[in-house]
């Protein structure tokens, strides 16, 4: 028995968008029919960022995912953050793969962005506005243009090479692109907030009623992107729910007491299952707090890995003699 090895490039190769949408999607359902096990993230904190560990059972793989966040590391020429992904067989425990999980991640992330706008976005919605247009802006666009039929995207960012470059990437895929000020991008149909930010970068008087949020860049302590005046007019969906309590957009709200568990509507599972309806009036606010699980990686890990089975693509390891 060998171990298959795949490069951050190799894996990029023998995984669609739609192929990620799919298994999140999946992943989603058993996680709200409590068919998958998944443990909290194990965390350890270092002066200048921290290392994260995330296992998971899903269906016929299980799987754990050790990604860094270092936000100082482009300044040595290395990633913020890097990860790699091992695979397993449950009926053995024999590590099937080991994985670049760098883009996978990326990935796994727009995929859920992709999920959450088909379930709970308006289906005419046809501008998306962003607040922040770095490397996860460019999956969330992918993702939710695999669902609807985007004709113009509005884009904010601090970083004017930044807001250049998605511009050009909106327009080479076909879409206008508007660089605009974080109100004017907020007046959108959808909206996806992709920042590192610790307050709120998009204030209640700018959202409009029947807007979807992505709200991505939370996913720790103290991290918020919206007024909290949001959350109380939206119906709040979450990936999980202890997760998003103390890591999610919703953290901050939740720790000063102005949001409880009841004010969360359901967890993305629950709407792809069908437990819950997703957007029931045109009017309403819809927000899906993303803070990134464990079940996403190994649901993507594997369309990867049974892919390059099928593919031959790879190279093999005996660890084991």
């Amino acid at each position: 028995m060998e171990t298959l090895i795949l490069t951050e490039k190799e894996v990029k190769e023998l995984i669609s968008m739609e192929e990620a949408i799919n298994a999140v999607e999946g992943a989603f359902k058993l996680h709200a029919l409590k068919k998958v096990q998944m443990p909290p993230k194990i965390y350890l904190f270092f002066e200048n960022g921290d290392l994260r560990a995330m296992p998971a059972l899903v269906g016929n793989y299980a799987g754990i995912k050790w990604v860094n966040s270092h936000s100082n590391n482009p300044s040595i020429g290395l990633p913020t953050v890097m990860a790699l992904y091992i695979l397993n067989d449950p009926s053995t425990g024999f590590p099937l793969s080991v994985m670049d999980a760098t883009f996978l991640t990326s990935l796994r992330t727009g995929a859920a962005g992709g999920v959450a706008v088909k379930h709970l976005a308006r289906k005419d919605s046809k501008v998306a506005g962003f607040i922040g247009c770095g490397r996860q802006a460019y999956f969330q666009l992918e993702a939710i243009n695999k669902i609807l039929s985007l004709e113009k995207v509005k884009g904010f960012d601090i970083s004017k090479e930044a807001l250049k470059k998605f511009g050009e990437f909106c327009l080479k895929i076909g879409i206008d692109f508007e660089a605009c000020s974080a109100e004017d991008a907020s007046n959108s149909d959808i909206l996806i907030t992709a920042t590192p930010s610790t307050k709120p970068v998009v204030m209640n008087e700018w959202v409009k009623d029947g807007t979807h949020i992505n709200a991505i860049g939370a996913d720790a302590p103290g991290k918020q992107e919206l007024d909290e005046r949001i959350l109380l007019r939206s119906k709040i969906v979450v990936d999980d729910l202890e997760q998003a309590l103390h890591g999610g957009e919703i953290n901050v709200a939740y720790s000063r007491g102005l949001i409880k568990r009841e004010n969360i509507y359901a967890t993305l599972g629950e709407v792809v299952a069908k437990i819950k309806p997703g957007r029931e009036r045109y009017e309403e606010i819809t927000i899906f707090d993303s803070t990134g699980l464990a079940i996403q990686d190994v649901a993507v890990a594997k369309v990867v890995y049974e892919n390059a089975i099928k593919k031959g693509v790879g190279r093999y390891i005996k660890f084991f003699e």
